[in-house]
Protein backbone atom coordinates (compact mmCIF):
# COMPACT_ATOMS: atom_id res chain seq x y z
CA UNK A 1 0.00 0.00 0.00
CA UNK A 2 1.31 3.44 -0.98
CA UNK A 3 2.35 5.78 1.86
CA UNK A 4 0.27 9.00 1.94
CA UNK A 5 2.26 12.07 0.87
CA UNK A 6 2.03 14.98 3.30
CA UNK A 7 2.28 18.23 1.34
CA UNK A 8 1.20 20.63 4.07
CA UNK A 9 2.99 21.18 7.35
CA UNK A 10 1.66 18.99 10.17
CA UNK A 11 0.65 22.10 12.15
CA UNK A 12 -1.58 23.37 9.33
CA UNK A 13 -5.32 23.13 9.80
CA UNK A 14 -7.34 22.70 6.61
CA UNK A 15 -11.07 22.76 5.91
CA UNK A 16 -12.66 22.14 2.53
CA UNK A 17 -15.87 22.09 0.52
CA UNK A 18 -19.40 22.58 1.81
CA UNK A 19 -18.26 22.67 5.42
CA UNK A 20 -16.26 25.85 4.75
CA UNK A 21 -19.07 27.58 2.83
CA UNK A 22 -21.66 26.85 5.50
CA UNK A 23 -19.17 27.85 8.22
CA UNK A 24 -18.60 31.21 6.50
CA UNK A 25 -22.33 31.82 6.30
CA UNK A 26 -22.69 31.01 10.00
CA UNK A 27 -19.87 33.43 10.90
CA UNK A 28 -21.47 36.21 8.82
CA UNK A 29 -24.83 35.59 10.52
CA UNK A 30 -23.16 35.80 13.94
CA UNK A 31 -21.59 39.20 13.14
CA UNK A 32 -24.87 40.52 11.69
CA UNK A 33 -26.84 39.37 14.76
CA UNK A 34 -24.53 41.39 17.05
CA UNK A 35 -25.50 44.72 15.51
CA UNK A 36 -29.01 44.06 14.19
CA UNK A 37 -30.55 45.71 17.24
CA UNK A 38 -28.63 48.96 16.56
CA UNK A 39 -30.56 49.73 13.34
CA UNK A 40 -33.20 52.46 13.29
CA UNK A 41 -34.38 55.23 15.62
CA UNK A 42 -35.48 52.77 18.34
CA UNK A 43 -32.06 51.16 18.35
CA UNK A 44 -30.21 49.90 21.41
CA UNK A 45 -26.75 50.96 22.53
CA UNK A 46 -23.89 48.50 23.02
CA UNK A 47 -21.38 48.81 25.85
CA UNK A 48 -17.98 47.32 25.04
CA UNK A 49 -14.96 46.97 27.31
CA UNK A 50 -11.74 47.05 25.32
CA UNK A 51 -8.64 45.06 26.41
CA UNK A 52 -7.12 48.19 27.99
CA UNK A 53 -10.15 48.58 30.26
CA UNK A 54 -11.62 51.52 28.30
CA UNK A 55 -15.39 51.82 27.80
CA UNK A 56 -17.16 52.35 24.48
CA UNK A 57 -20.89 53.09 24.51
CA UNK A 58 -22.35 53.48 21.03
CA UNK A 59 -24.80 52.24 18.42
CA UNK A 60 -22.49 53.05 15.50
CA UNK A 61 -21.97 49.75 13.64
CA UNK A 62 -18.35 50.47 12.79
CA UNK A 63 -17.41 51.61 16.31
CA UNK A 64 -18.90 48.39 17.79
CA UNK A 65 -17.27 45.97 15.36
CA UNK A 66 -13.93 47.78 15.57
CA UNK A 67 -13.71 46.87 19.27
CA UNK A 68 -14.73 43.20 18.89
CA UNK A 69 -11.97 40.62 18.61
CA UNK A 70 -12.92 37.70 16.33
CA UNK A 71 -10.93 34.69 15.19
CA UNK A 72 -12.96 33.40 12.22
CA UNK A 73 -11.56 34.69 8.89
CA UNK A 74 -15.03 35.24 7.35
CA UNK A 75 -16.14 37.25 10.39
CA UNK A 76 -12.97 39.36 10.06
CA UNK A 77 -13.80 40.10 6.44
CA UNK A 78 -17.37 41.15 7.45
CA UNK A 79 -15.97 43.57 10.03
CA UNK A 80 -13.72 45.01 7.33
CA UNK A 81 -16.87 45.85 5.29
CA UNK A 82 -18.12 48.12 8.03
CA UNK A 83 -14.77 49.93 8.18
CA UNK A 84 -14.72 50.43 4.40
CA UNK A 85 -18.27 51.81 4.48
CA UNK A 86 -17.33 54.23 7.26
CA UNK A 87 -14.26 55.50 5.42
CA UNK A 88 -15.94 55.81 2.03
CA UNK A 89 -19.33 57.35 2.86
CA UNK A 90 -19.49 57.61 6.66
CA UNK A 91 -23.04 56.22 7.03
CA UNK A 92 -24.81 52.87 6.57
CA UNK A 93 -22.24 50.88 8.58
CA UNK A 94 -24.95 48.82 10.30
CA UNK A 95 -27.09 48.34 7.18
CA UNK A 96 -24.21 46.94 5.13
CA UNK A 97 -23.47 44.20 7.69
CA UNK A 98 -27.16 43.29 8.18
CA UNK A 99 -27.70 43.12 4.39
CA UNK A 100 -24.55 41.09 3.67
CA UNK A 101 -25.45 38.66 6.48
CA UNK A 102 -28.95 38.15 5.08
CA UNK A 103 -27.69 37.71 1.50
CA UNK A 104 -25.46 34.87 2.67
CA UNK A 105 -28.28 33.35 4.76
CA UNK A 106 -30.63 33.11 1.75
CA UNK A 107 -27.87 31.35 -0.23
CA UNK A 108 -27.60 28.52 2.33
CA UNK A 109 -30.53 26.35 1.01
CA UNK A 110 -28.99 26.36 -2.50
CA UNK A 111 -25.60 25.21 -1.19
CA UNK A 112 -27.30 22.45 0.81
CA UNK A 113 -28.99 21.32 -2.45
CA UNK A 114 -25.49 21.14 -3.99
CA UNK A 115 -26.03 24.04 -6.39
CA UNK A 116 -22.67 25.32 -7.62
CA UNK A 117 -21.65 28.58 -5.85
CA UNK A 118 -20.71 30.07 -9.25
CA UNK A 119 -24.41 29.94 -10.30
CA UNK A 120 -25.42 31.83 -7.14
CA UNK A 121 -22.63 34.39 -7.60
CA UNK A 122 -23.57 35.05 -11.26
CA UNK A 123 -27.22 35.58 -10.25
CA UNK A 124 -26.15 38.01 -7.50
CA UNK A 125 -23.94 40.03 -9.86
CA UNK A 126 -26.74 40.20 -12.43
CA UNK A 127 -29.12 41.35 -9.67
CA UNK A 128 -26.68 44.09 -8.63
CA UNK A 129 -26.99 45.77 -12.05
CA UNK A 130 -30.79 45.75 -11.80
CA UNK A 131 -30.64 47.11 -8.24
CA UNK A 132 -28.29 49.99 -9.19
CA UNK A 133 -30.54 50.88 -12.13
CA UNK A 134 -33.56 50.93 -9.79
CA UNK A 135 -31.77 53.25 -7.32
CA UNK A 136 -30.95 55.70 -10.10
CA UNK A 137 -34.59 55.64 -11.28
CA UNK A 138 -36.13 56.39 -7.85
CA UNK A 139 -33.58 59.06 -6.80
CA UNK A 140 -34.83 62.58 -5.98
CA UNK A 141 -32.61 65.61 -6.84
CA UNK A 142 -31.73 68.00 -3.98
CA UNK A 143 -30.67 71.64 -3.99
CA UNK A 144 -27.37 71.64 -2.03
CA UNK A 145 -27.42 75.42 -1.43
CA UNK A 146 -30.80 75.14 0.38
CA UNK A 147 -30.00 74.52 4.06
CA UNK A 148 -33.51 73.20 4.87
CA UNK A 149 -33.18 70.37 2.34
CA UNK A 150 -29.68 69.51 3.58
CA UNK A 151 -30.95 69.45 7.19
CA UNK A 152 -33.69 66.92 6.28
CA UNK A 153 -31.09 64.45 4.99
CA UNK A 154 -28.64 64.91 7.88
CA UNK A 155 -31.47 64.65 10.43
CA UNK A 156 -32.22 61.19 8.99
CA UNK A 157 -28.59 60.13 9.47
CA UNK A 158 -28.56 61.33 13.07
CA UNK A 159 -32.13 60.17 13.78
CA UNK A 160 -30.80 56.82 14.99
CA UNK A 161 -27.91 58.31 16.95
CA UNK A 162 -27.29 59.70 20.44
CA UNK A 163 -27.28 63.39 19.39
CA UNK A 164 -30.77 63.47 17.87
CA UNK A 165 -32.24 64.73 21.17
CA UNK A 166 -30.19 67.93 20.77
CA UNK A 167 -32.20 69.08 17.75
CA UNK A 168 -30.53 70.73 14.77
CA UNK A 169 -27.33 71.79 16.54
CA UNK A 170 -25.04 69.02 15.22
CA UNK A 171 -26.55 68.91 11.66
CA UNK A 172 -26.03 72.68 11.32
CA UNK A 173 -22.43 72.39 12.55
CA UNK A 174 -21.81 69.61 10.00
CA UNK A 175 -23.26 71.61 7.07
CA UNK A 176 -21.33 74.77 8.01
CA UNK A 177 -18.01 72.92 8.46
CA UNK A 178 -18.31 71.08 5.13
CA UNK A 179 -19.20 74.29 3.27
CA UNK A 180 -16.13 76.00 4.72
CA UNK A 181 -13.65 73.39 3.47
CA UNK A 182 -15.24 72.90 0.04
CA UNK A 183 -12.85 73.98 -2.75
CA UNK A 184 -12.84 73.70 -6.55
CA UNK A 185 -9.75 71.98 -7.96
CA UNK A 186 -9.43 71.30 -11.69
CA UNK A 187 -13.19 71.74 -12.20
CA UNK A 188 -14.06 69.17 -9.52
CA UNK A 189 -15.27 69.71 -5.98
CA UNK A 190 -12.76 68.60 -3.35
CA UNK A 191 -13.93 68.29 0.28
CA UNK A 192 -11.24 66.85 2.52
CA UNK A 193 -12.87 66.36 5.93
CA UNK A 194 -10.03 64.33 7.43
CA UNK A 195 -7.26 66.87 6.86
CA UNK A 196 -8.97 70.24 7.09
CA UNK A 197 -11.70 69.88 9.74
CA UNK A 198 -10.29 69.42 13.24
CA UNK A 199 -12.64 68.46 16.07
CA UNK A 200 -11.47 69.76 19.46
CA UNK A 201 -13.23 67.99 22.35
CA UNK A 202 -13.17 70.01 25.58
CA UNK A 203 -14.93 68.38 28.58
CA UNK A 204 -17.14 70.73 30.60
CA UNK A 205 -19.41 73.57 29.56
CA UNK A 206 -22.81 73.34 27.91
CA UNK A 207 -23.59 71.43 24.73
CA UNK A 208 -25.05 74.66 23.26
CA UNK A 209 -21.50 76.07 23.24
CA UNK A 210 -20.49 73.70 20.41
CA UNK A 211 -19.68 75.73 17.30
CA UNK A 212 -17.70 75.94 14.07
CA UNK A 213 -14.95 78.55 14.29
CA UNK A 214 -14.35 80.90 11.40
CA UNK A 215 -10.72 79.83 11.58
CA UNK A 216 -8.53 77.50 13.63
CA UNK A 217 -8.04 76.73 17.34
CA UNK A 218 -4.90 74.92 18.53
CA UNK A 219 -4.25 73.55 22.02
CA UNK A 220 -1.08 75.64 22.53
CA UNK A 221 0.10 78.70 24.47
CA UNK A 222 2.71 81.29 23.43
CA UNK A 223 6.29 80.26 24.27
CA UNK A 224 7.06 83.16 26.61
CA UNK A 225 4.84 84.98 29.12
CA UNK A 226 6.09 88.37 27.82
CA UNK A 227 4.66 87.79 24.35
CA UNK A 228 1.35 89.33 23.26
CA UNK A 229 -1.66 87.06 23.69
CA UNK A 230 -3.97 89.12 21.49
CA UNK A 231 -3.15 90.59 18.07
CA UNK A 232 -5.69 92.15 15.71
CA UNK A 233 -5.06 91.55 11.98
CA UNK A 234 -1.86 89.55 12.56
CA UNK A 235 0.78 88.87 9.92
CA UNK A 236 1.42 85.12 10.28
CA UNK A 237 4.63 83.33 9.30
CA UNK A 238 4.64 79.52 9.33
CA UNK A 239 7.88 77.53 9.52
CA UNK A 240 8.81 73.86 9.73
CA UNK A 241 12.40 74.38 10.88
CA UNK A 242 13.88 74.82 14.39
CA UNK A 243 14.84 78.28 15.67
CA UNK A 244 17.68 76.93 17.78
CA UNK A 245 21.28 75.74 17.48
CA UNK A 246 21.73 73.03 14.88
CA UNK A 247 22.27 69.73 16.64
CA UNK A 248 24.51 67.09 15.04
CA UNK A 249 22.71 64.16 13.40
CA UNK A 250 24.85 61.66 15.31
CA UNK A 251 27.67 62.08 17.81
CA UNK A 252 29.59 65.28 16.98
CA UNK A 253 33.18 65.96 18.08
CA UNK A 254 34.71 69.44 18.19
CA UNK A 255 38.45 69.86 18.71
CA UNK A 256 39.62 72.99 20.53
CA UNK A 257 43.32 73.88 20.36
CA UNK A 258 43.31 77.44 21.75
CA UNK A 259 41.61 78.79 24.87
CA UNK A 260 39.46 81.15 22.73
CA UNK A 261 38.11 78.36 20.48
CA UNK A 262 35.21 77.40 22.76
CA UNK A 263 34.07 81.03 22.93
CA UNK A 264 34.41 81.23 19.15
CA UNK A 265 32.16 78.18 18.71
CA UNK A 266 29.49 79.71 20.99
CA UNK A 267 29.65 82.97 19.05
CA UNK A 268 29.16 81.11 15.77
CA UNK A 269 26.05 79.42 17.18
CA UNK A 270 24.70 82.75 18.46
CA UNK A 271 25.40 84.42 15.11
CA UNK A 272 23.48 81.61 13.34
CA UNK A 273 20.44 82.12 15.60
CA UNK A 274 20.68 85.92 15.25
CA UNK A 275 20.67 85.59 11.45
CA UNK A 276 17.60 83.29 11.55
CA UNK A 277 15.73 85.84 13.69
CA UNK A 278 16.77 88.76 11.45
CA UNK A 279 15.42 86.91 8.38
CA UNK A 280 12.09 86.51 10.16
CA UNK A 281 11.94 90.03 11.66
CA UNK A 282 12.52 91.76 8.30
CA UNK A 283 9.14 90.38 7.10
CA UNK A 284 7.51 92.31 10.04
CA UNK A 285 5.33 89.39 11.22
CA UNK A 286 3.34 89.56 14.47
CA UNK A 287 2.86 85.79 14.88
CA UNK A 288 5.37 83.02 14.09
CA UNK A 289 4.43 79.31 14.27
CA UNK A 290 6.99 76.53 13.91
CA UNK A 291 6.73 72.75 14.00
CA UNK A 292 10.07 72.47 15.81
CA UNK A 293 11.67 74.05 18.92
CA UNK A 294 12.55 77.70 19.67
CA UNK A 295 15.62 78.44 21.85
CA UNK A 296 15.68 81.05 24.64
CA UNK A 297 18.19 83.12 22.67
CA UNK A 298 15.83 83.27 19.65
CA UNK A 299 12.89 84.14 21.94
CA UNK A 300 14.89 87.14 23.25
CA UNK A 301 15.16 88.69 19.75
CA UNK A 302 11.56 87.86 18.79
CA UNK A 303 10.12 89.38 22.02
CA UNK A 304 12.10 92.58 21.34
CA UNK A 305 10.50 92.71 17.87
CA UNK A 306 7.02 92.24 19.45
CA UNK A 307 6.42 88.82 17.84
CA UNK A 308 4.30 86.08 19.47
CA UNK A 309 5.66 82.56 18.91
CA UNK A 310 4.02 79.11 18.96
CA UNK A 311 6.34 76.10 18.86
CA UNK A 312 6.10 72.33 18.30
CA UNK A 313 2.83 72.47 16.36
CA UNK A 314 1.64 69.27 14.71
CA UNK A 315 2.21 69.08 10.95
CA UNK A 316 -1.55 68.70 10.40
CA UNK A 317 -2.33 71.80 12.53
CA UNK A 318 0.25 73.82 10.63
CA UNK A 319 -1.34 72.79 7.31
CA UNK A 320 -4.78 73.84 8.58
CA UNK A 321 -3.49 77.23 9.78
CA UNK A 322 -1.82 77.74 6.37
CA UNK A 323 -5.15 77.13 4.60
CA UNK A 324 -7.10 79.37 6.99
CA UNK A 325 -4.78 82.43 7.08
CA UNK A 326 -3.49 82.20 3.50
CA UNK A 327 0.15 81.60 4.46
CA UNK A 328 2.76 79.25 2.98
CA UNK A 329 4.86 76.96 5.19
CA UNK A 330 8.53 77.83 4.67
CA UNK A 331 11.47 75.53 5.39
CA UNK A 332 14.21 78.15 5.73
CA UNK A 333 13.64 81.71 7.09
CA UNK A 334 16.16 83.01 4.51
CA UNK A 335 13.67 82.06 1.75
CA UNK A 336 10.80 84.11 3.25
CA UNK A 337 8.99 86.42 0.82
CA UNK A 338 6.03 88.76 1.23
CA UNK A 339 3.62 86.32 -0.48
CA UNK A 340 4.45 83.65 2.13
CA UNK A 341 3.00 85.80 4.96
CA UNK A 342 -0.62 85.03 5.96
CA UNK A 343 -2.73 88.20 6.12
CA UNK A 344 -6.33 86.96 5.95
CA UNK A 345 -6.73 86.33 9.72
CA UNK A 346 -8.69 88.96 11.67
CA UNK A 347 -7.74 88.06 15.25
CA UNK A 348 -5.03 86.04 17.00
CA UNK A 349 -5.85 85.36 20.65
CA UNK A 350 -4.89 82.93 23.41
CA UNK A 351 -7.79 81.93 25.68
CA UNK A 352 -8.00 79.61 28.65
CA UNK A 353 -10.76 76.98 28.57
CA UNK A 354 -10.86 74.73 31.63
CA UNK A 355 -7.22 73.95 32.43
CA UNK A 356 -5.94 74.26 28.86
CA UNK A 357 -4.73 77.23 26.83
CA UNK A 358 -6.11 77.45 23.31
CA UNK A 359 -4.72 79.67 20.57
CA UNK A 360 -7.38 81.01 18.21
CA UNK A 361 -6.86 82.25 14.64
CA UNK A 362 -10.31 83.76 14.11
CA UNK A 363 -12.34 86.02 11.79
CA UNK A 364 -10.48 84.66 8.75
CA UNK A 365 -11.58 85.82 5.30
CA UNK A 366 -12.82 82.74 3.45
CA UNK A 367 -10.92 80.07 5.44
CA UNK A 368 -10.55 76.75 3.65
CA UNK A 369 -9.99 74.89 6.93
CA UNK A 370 -11.78 75.11 10.26
CA UNK A 371 -12.00 73.80 13.81
CA UNK A 372 -15.18 72.45 15.41
CA UNK A 373 -15.33 73.01 19.18
CA UNK A 374 -17.33 70.37 21.06
CA UNK A 375 -18.30 70.88 24.69
CA UNK A 376 -20.10 68.28 26.78
CA UNK A 377 -20.48 66.61 30.14
CA UNK A 378 -17.80 63.91 29.98
CA UNK A 379 -15.29 62.12 27.79
CA UNK A 380 -17.61 59.26 26.79
CA UNK A 381 -20.38 61.68 25.78
CA UNK A 382 -17.93 63.80 23.76
CA UNK A 383 -16.52 60.74 21.97
CA UNK A 384 -20.04 59.66 20.94
CA UNK A 385 -20.92 63.21 19.79
CA UNK A 386 -17.73 63.29 17.72
CA UNK A 387 -18.56 59.94 16.06
CA UNK A 388 -22.04 61.24 15.20
CA UNK A 389 -20.63 64.53 13.89
CA UNK A 390 -18.19 62.65 11.63
CA UNK A 391 -21.13 60.68 10.16
CA UNK A 392 -23.08 63.91 9.60
CA UNK A 393 -20.11 65.60 7.89
CA UNK A 394 -19.55 62.60 5.63
CA UNK A 395 -23.20 62.65 4.58
CA UNK A 396 -23.05 66.41 3.89
CA UNK A 397 -19.94 65.77 1.79
CA UNK A 398 -21.66 62.98 -0.19
CA UNK A 399 -24.56 65.33 -0.93
CA UNK A 400 -22.17 67.94 -2.33
CA UNK A 401 -20.58 65.25 -4.52
CA UNK A 402 -23.87 63.84 -5.84
CA UNK A 403 -26.95 65.94 -4.92
CA UNK A 404 -29.55 63.14 -5.14
CA UNK A 405 -31.34 61.37 -2.31
CA UNK A 406 -33.39 58.21 -1.78
CA UNK A 407 -36.18 57.52 0.68
CA UNK A 408 -35.15 55.84 3.94
CA UNK A 409 -37.13 53.63 6.32
CA UNK A 410 -36.71 50.54 4.13
CA UNK A 411 -38.66 52.13 1.23
CA UNK A 412 -35.76 51.98 -1.23
CA UNK A 413 -34.91 48.39 -0.24
CA UNK A 414 -38.53 47.35 -0.87
CA UNK A 415 -38.51 49.11 -4.26
CA UNK A 416 -35.30 47.24 -5.21
CA UNK A 417 -36.81 43.97 -3.95
CA UNK A 418 -39.92 44.39 -6.16
CA UNK A 419 -37.79 45.34 -9.19
CA UNK A 420 -35.73 42.17 -8.72
CA UNK A 421 -38.88 40.00 -8.40
CA UNK A 422 -40.21 41.47 -11.67
CA UNK A 423 -36.85 40.91 -13.38
CA UNK A 424 -36.61 37.32 -12.03
CA UNK A 425 -39.74 36.37 -14.00
CA UNK A 426 -37.85 37.06 -17.23
CA UNK A 427 -34.96 34.68 -16.33
CA UNK A 428 -35.33 31.18 -17.74
CA UNK A 429 -32.13 29.58 -16.36
CA UNK A 430 -31.35 27.94 -12.99
CA UNK A 431 -30.13 31.35 -11.77
CA UNK A 432 -33.75 32.46 -11.30
CA UNK A 433 -34.04 31.00 -7.79
CA UNK A 434 -30.99 32.76 -6.26
CA UNK A 435 -32.17 35.94 -8.02
CA UNK A 436 -35.55 35.72 -6.25
CA UNK A 437 -33.84 34.83 -2.96
CA UNK A 438 -31.73 38.00 -3.17
CA UNK A 439 -34.93 40.03 -3.68
CA UNK A 440 -36.22 38.54 -0.40
CA UNK A 441 -32.92 39.39 1.34
CA UNK A 442 -33.51 43.13 0.81
CA UNK A 443 -36.61 42.91 3.00
CA UNK A 444 -34.38 42.41 6.06
CA UNK A 445 -33.95 46.19 6.48
CA UNK A 446 -37.68 47.08 6.92
CA UNK A 447 -38.15 43.86 8.93
CA UNK A 448 -35.35 44.77 11.32
CA UNK A 449 -36.80 48.28 11.75
CA UNK A 450 -40.12 46.68 12.76
CA UNK A 451 -38.42 44.23 15.13
CA UNK A 452 -36.57 47.07 16.88
CA UNK A 453 -39.72 49.09 17.52
CA UNK A 454 -41.89 46.09 18.38
CA UNK A 455 -44.64 46.17 15.73
CA UNK A 456 -46.56 43.20 14.25
CA UNK A 457 -43.98 42.05 11.71
CA UNK A 458 -45.90 39.61 9.50
CA UNK A 459 -49.02 41.79 9.08
CA UNK A 460 -47.16 45.06 8.43
CA UNK A 461 -44.59 43.38 6.14
CA UNK A 462 -47.37 41.87 3.99
CA UNK A 463 -49.09 45.28 3.72
CA UNK A 464 -45.83 46.98 2.73
CA UNK A 465 -45.09 44.32 0.12
CA UNK A 466 -48.58 44.75 -1.35
CA UNK A 467 -48.20 48.56 -1.55
CA UNK A 468 -44.89 48.26 -3.43
CA UNK A 469 -46.16 45.49 -5.72
CA UNK A 470 -49.34 47.39 -6.63
CA UNK A 471 -48.18 50.86 -7.62
CA UNK A 472 -45.32 52.89 -9.01
CA UNK A 473 -44.74 54.73 -5.73
CA UNK A 474 -41.47 53.64 -4.17
CA UNK A 475 -41.88 56.02 -1.21
CA UNK A 476 -43.67 53.71 1.23
CA UNK A 477 -41.51 52.66 4.16
CA UNK A 478 -41.55 51.95 7.89
CA UNK A 479 -41.73 54.69 10.50
CA UNK A 480 -38.97 53.48 12.83
CA UNK A 481 -40.60 55.12 15.87
CA UNK A 482 -44.09 53.55 15.60
CA UNK A 483 -43.67 50.67 13.13
CA UNK A 484 -46.43 51.99 10.83
CA UNK A 485 -46.30 52.24 7.03
CA UNK A 486 -45.89 55.88 5.95
CA UNK A 487 -44.91 57.95 2.92
CA UNK A 488 -41.24 58.75 3.53
CA UNK A 489 -41.49 62.09 1.72
CA UNK A 490 -43.99 63.32 4.34
CA UNK A 491 -41.87 61.94 7.18
CA UNK A 492 -38.80 63.57 5.56
CA UNK A 493 -36.55 60.52 5.90
CA UNK A 494 -33.90 60.68 3.16
CA UNK A 495 -30.44 59.26 2.50
CA UNK A 496 -27.82 60.33 -0.07
CA UNK A 497 -27.73 58.05 -3.11
CA UNK A 498 -23.96 57.50 -2.68
CA UNK A 499 -24.54 55.92 0.76
CA UNK A 500 -27.14 53.47 -0.58
CA UNK A 501 -25.09 52.61 -3.67
CA UNK A 502 -22.01 51.90 -1.56
CA UNK A 503 -24.08 49.77 0.89
CA UNK A 504 -25.58 47.74 -1.95
CA UNK A 505 -22.36 47.17 -3.88
CA UNK A 506 -20.32 46.33 -0.78
CA UNK A 507 -22.94 43.88 0.56
CA UNK A 508 -23.41 42.01 -2.74
CA UNK A 509 -19.73 41.91 -3.70
CA UNK A 510 -18.64 40.70 -0.26
CA UNK A 511 -21.30 37.95 -0.15
CA UNK A 512 -20.16 36.82 -3.63
CA UNK A 513 -16.57 36.73 -2.43
CA UNK A 514 -17.42 34.67 0.69
CA UNK A 515 -19.55 32.23 -1.35
CA UNK A 516 -16.65 31.51 -3.68
CA UNK A 517 -14.37 30.35 -0.84
CA UNK A 518 -14.20 26.55 -0.64
CA UNK A 519 -10.94 26.00 1.24
CA UNK A 520 -9.48 27.55 4.40
CA UNK A 521 -5.88 26.75 5.23
CA UNK A 522 -4.72 28.21 8.52
CA UNK A 523 -1.08 27.80 9.51
CA UNK A 524 -1.26 27.31 13.25
CA UNK A 525 1.82 28.25 15.25
CA UNK A 526 3.65 25.40 16.94
CA UNK A 527 2.63 25.18 20.54
CA UNK A 528 5.43 26.10 22.85
CA UNK A 529 6.79 23.19 24.80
Amino acid sequence: MQTPVLVLNTNTKREQGRKVQLGNIQAAEAVASIIRTTLGPRSMLKMILDPMGGLVMTNDGNAILREIDVSHPAAKSMIELSRTQDEEVGDGTTSVIVLAGEMLTVARPFLEENMHPRVIVMAYIKAMDTAIETLNNVAIPVNVSDEKEMLKVIRTTLGTKFVRRFGDLIPKIAIEAVRKVSVEEMKTKVIDIKRFIRVEKIPGGMLEECKVLNGIAVCKDVVNANMKRKVVNPRVVLLDCPLEYKKGESQTNMEFTKDMDFEQALKMEEAYIFQLCQDIIKMKPTVVCTEKGVSDYAQHFLIKAGISVLRRLRKTDNNRIARAVGATIVHDPADLKEEHVGKSCGLFEVRKIGDEYFTYFEKCKDPKACTVLLRGAGKDVLNEIERNLQDAMHVARQLHMDPRVLCGGGATEMAVSQALIRKAKTIKTIGQRPFEALAAAFEIIPRTLMENCGSKIIRVMTELRAKHAAGDEPWWGINGETGDIVDMRELEVFQPINVKLQTLKTAIESSCMLLRIDDIVSGLKQQQQ
